[in-house]
């Protein structure tokens, strides 16, 4: 499991960058560091890790399933991360429109708000 975490903690690094990478890492408990530990084994290690589905697809399922579960939360954090993913403006609300017909209006109008100021941070950061 060390490679796992250390897979992971590669990945969540190229796809978050280190800034977001080493806050989280910062603020890391004892109560917990078990669930960060199984995230960047699991989500980071072992579903972001495999290739088989390419960072930009991977990064328009996740903001449209975040969206679609009302896991508003991490919505800016992964549109920061389409500018490793390669998922563009367009791809994202491609995504959040599937998310309007499949799962509801207002989530989908919800993550598209989100979207629009956290594109726009991105903009003026630049």
């Amino acid at each position: 499991m060390a490679d796992r975490f250390e897979i992971g903690r590669k990945t969540r690094r190229a796809v978050l960058g280190d800034a977001q990478v080493d806050r989280a890492e910062a603020e890391v408990t004892a109560f917990d560091a078990p669930f960060q530990q199984m995230i960047t084994e699991g989500a980071w290690g072992t579903l972001w890790a495999d290739g088989t589905i390419p960072l930009r697809e991977r990064s328009m399922l996740t903001l449209a399933l975040l969206a679609a579960t009302g896991n508003f939360a991490e919505i800016p954090m992964h549109i920061r991360a389409t500018r490793a993913t390669g998922a563009s403006p367009q791809d994202v609300m491609q995504a959040f429109l599937h998310v309007a017909v499949y799962a509801g209006v207002p989530k989908a109008n919800h993550a598209i708000r989100l979207a629009r100021e956290t594109f726009a941070e991105m903009e003026r950061e630049a």
